[in-house]
């Protein structure tokens, strides 16, 4: 008999611990099982086993208490690592999670402990039978080729002998399996070689090759070949037989370091993103955990995958936003790869033209990374930027979407076959509909926010939720029928009034609505590449990351928006955006131009960004953040109660707040918007003992009566909205 300690799936912060059962099966650590719980079958996580010859009612009375059996064993092998388990203990205490929340987190949907588990999707094989049988000349051939080339797929052997493969099966001739399906070959068929370095790039790899520190944070200019010292770098890792994990931030980059990857090493590589679908995600995790991988690229989720023997960690354009997981348990992926570098003793190589203010303090003012500078482009020129202030070329009766100076470098580029990036961060057709009578903006009926026109599906949507809706007939808000004013507008109208403008141009739009498909991601970048379209206008997507040798003009529209709001990282987020776009101008042999169209020409992370300047915009950020003791000088915990009523989100957080007390600020409690239904209300902790903080909040969740449900908790969060 086995004694067995699961984790339950469970949203009840008090029931994190572990349930202990028993079990006739022998059932492993890792592994999923179906358990009774409250008159109820749910999903159990196995933390621990233990064989015991006692009897049920021994072990009942030796540990006093009433042992249940365990309903199912779901699996009959542990689904992670060692090094995954203790890594999830880690995230349960950094990020004050429940156990099984972090556990879900890490496993692809179809290994999830969850209720809805989803089986694998399995092929038919055959192998060679010992079994002697009289077969025809055809036949026998069919038999050979399954001998020479070993156990096969079914459906591979009926494409090449479709009139032999069941008679063999039948006849005994061959025997068939079920086995889960495996992820195709992803071996390049052409073979790049590694390009010779300039001096800068050797001297960063140097520097790293020739050190024991464990992190290193390159800050180097777009175009300065970050990406070349990464596949030097692994390949260094690689000849050591180590494993190497690539991140990205968006899927959009995933393409082009797919193919660079694979085309430089033709080892079997494993592609693991949002975009998958859950058996593909699987798939990927087998071949992680196989060992058939060798190189691994993905996404945020990516940084979890089971490696047995990493050699190199290398997260490019480490200060994007993405990285941050927006739900419980709300980890950065920044962290999770030092801490696996840290196991497996391998470098982490963090990458960006614009570090987070956070990690460019951790190297040049704490000495914790490395720091790693590389302020030349590969081809010695960076773009030459051009403010064009928009409030006065509206008074002079311009476009409030292409000024004249915009238009007339778009002109130029499409008469001498060049390529344009035009970037707005807003998508949709117009911003926000208002009534013409009352001013009040139309709605989404689940959450406080206004909602945006889609004219390409003459729909209203909310990006926050999904809702669509078509334009409503009478103002919710005073019944009026005198019809909506359109304000503001985005992707799809700028796309709009690119047509109309330059008639000739071949256009592509690269934003949330036209990359909702399969692989579309990479559709439109490989068109966009192939010189398929001389335009391509998109959201941030498109603003990071991507190399067309072709492209001399980018094209930066509202590009200030972003100061407008009013979170603590509103300039950090502008200034970033404007860098890493302006960097895409100008990487091949001609020279680039940037037109930065904004309203608030001589803001600092405007200037900055005109002047490609990283250290004076760290300068001026870093003076705000001390003056109001924001991160990195803090650390910060945003506690966010969500209910169905205000009343009830506001009293739960006002009960929290009164309850922490410490050598930190408690700031709030603050009414947020109403999203997806939900009401909310928010308290911070502000302070420089960050486990004090931690310390404080998981004594007050240990205590609380109440089951804390609508609770998120999110430690150094990035936005405060």
């Amino acid at each position: 008999m086995y004694i067995t300690e699961c984790w339950i799936e469970h949203p009840v912060r008090k029931l994190d611990t572990t349930f202990t059962y028993i079990s006739n099966d022998e059932v492993f650590p890792g592994c999923r099982v179906k358990i009774p719980f409250h008159h109820r079958t749910v999903t159990g996580f196995v933390e621990k086993v233990t064989e015991t010859s006692e009897t049920k009612e021994e072990a009942e009375k030796r540990l006093g208490m009433k042992l249940s059996p365990v309903s199912e064993v779901i699996d009959h092998e542990s689904l992670i690592t060692p090094e995954l388990h203790d890594l999830a203990m880690w995230m349960r205490r950094e990020t004050l999670s429940t156990a099984i929340s972090c556990f879900q987190t890490m496993l692809p949907a179809k290994l999830k402990p969850r209720s809805s588990h989803q089986k694998a999707v399995t092929e038919r094989w055959v192998r060679i039978s010992d079994e002697e049988v009289s077969l025809t000349p055809k036949q026998i051939e069919a038999w050979e080729y399954v001998r020479e080339n070993g156990p096969m797929r079914y459906r591979d052997l009926r494409k090449k002998y479709p009139n032999q493969a069941a008679a063999l099966v039948s006849s005994g001739a061959l025997l068939s399996e079920e086995r889960e399906r495996e992820a195709a070959s992803t071996r390049s068929k052409t073979h790049s070689s590694p390009l010779v370095l300039t001096p800068l790039q050797k001297q960063a790899m140097d520097e790293i090759l020739h050190s024991d520190d464990p992190v290193y944070l390159i800050r180097g200019v777009t175009g300065s070949g970050k990406t070349e010292i990464y596949l030097q770098l692994a390949a260094e890792a690689l000849e050591r037989g180590k494993q190497v994990l690539i991140l990205v931030p968006e899927i959009g980059l995933t393409p082009q370091m797919i193919t660079r990857v694979s085309e430089r090493f033709g080892e079997e590589l494993a592609i693991y993103h949002s975009g998958l679908n859950p058996q593909e995600k699987y798939e990927q995790y087998r071949k992680v955990k196989s060992g058939r991988a060798a190189v691994v690229v993905g996404t945020r989720s990516a940084v979890f995958l089971p490696f047995a023997d990493l050699g190199l960690i290398v997260m490019d354009e480490e200060h994007d936003n993405s990285y941050k997981q927006d739900q419980q348990p709300c980890y950065h992926c920044r962290d999770i790869a030092v801490w696996r570098g840290r196991y497996h003793h391998c470098r982490v190589i963090l990458g960006s033209a614009t570090p987070s203010l956070e990690s460019y303090a951790r190297s040049s003012l704490r000495n914790i990374y490395h720091l790693i500078t590389m302020d030349e482009r590969i081809n010695q020129t960076l773009p030459e930027v051009t403010v064009v202030p928009m409030k006065e070329c509206l008074k002079r009766g311009e476009s409030y979407i292409l000024s004249d100076l915009l238009k007339e470098k778009i002109s130029e580029r499409l008469t001498s076959g060049r390529q344009i990036i035009l970037l707005l961060n807003r998508r949709g057709y117009n911003t926000l509909l208002r009534c013409r009578e009352c001013q009040e903006p139309v709605k989404c009926p689940h959450c406080d926010l206004a909602m945006s026109y889609h004219r390409d599906i003459g729909r209203m949507k909310c990006h926050t939720c999904g809702t669509e809706m078509p334009v409503p007939k009478v103002c919710s808000h005073c019944n009026s029928k005198a019809g909506f004013a359109a304000f503001g507008f985005g992707t799809e109208k700028l796309e709009a009034e690119i047509k109309e403008t330059f008639p000739a141009a071949k256009v592509l739009r690269m934003d949330a609505d036209t990359t909702g498909r399969k692989d579309s991601h990479a559709d439109i970048l490989n068109r966009f590449g192939r010189g398929e379209a001389d335009i391509l206008v998109g959201t941030q997507m498109i603003a990071k990351g991507l190399d067309y040798p072709n492209v001399t003009l980018v094209g930066i529209i509202n590009g200030d928006d972003g100061l407008a709001r009013t979170d603590y990282r509103s300039c950090e987020v502008t200034f970033d955006l404007l860098m890493q776009a302006a960097g895409r101008s100008g990487r091949g042999d001609s020279a680039g131009d940037v037109i930065l169209q904004v309203y608030e020409p001589d803001h600092y992370a405007v200037q900055c960004a005109v002047q490609q300047d990283y250290p004076a915009f760290f300068a001026h950020e870093m003076r705000f953040r001390h003056a109001g003791q924001y991160p990195p000088y803090v650390y910060m915990i945003a506690l966010t109660f969500s209910g169905s009523t205000q009343k009830e989100a506001d009293e739960a957080a006002a009960d929290m707040k009164q309850a922490l007390t410490g050598s930190f600020k408690v700031i709030g409690v603050v009414s947020l918007l109403r999203l997806k239904d939900r009401c909310r209300s928010r308290i911070v902790m502000k302070g420089k003992d960050l486990k004090e903080m931690q310390d404080a909040v998981r004594n007050y969740i240990d205590s609380a009566g109440s089951s804390l449900r609508g609770l998120r908790i999110d430690v150094n969060p990035l936005y405060l909205d």
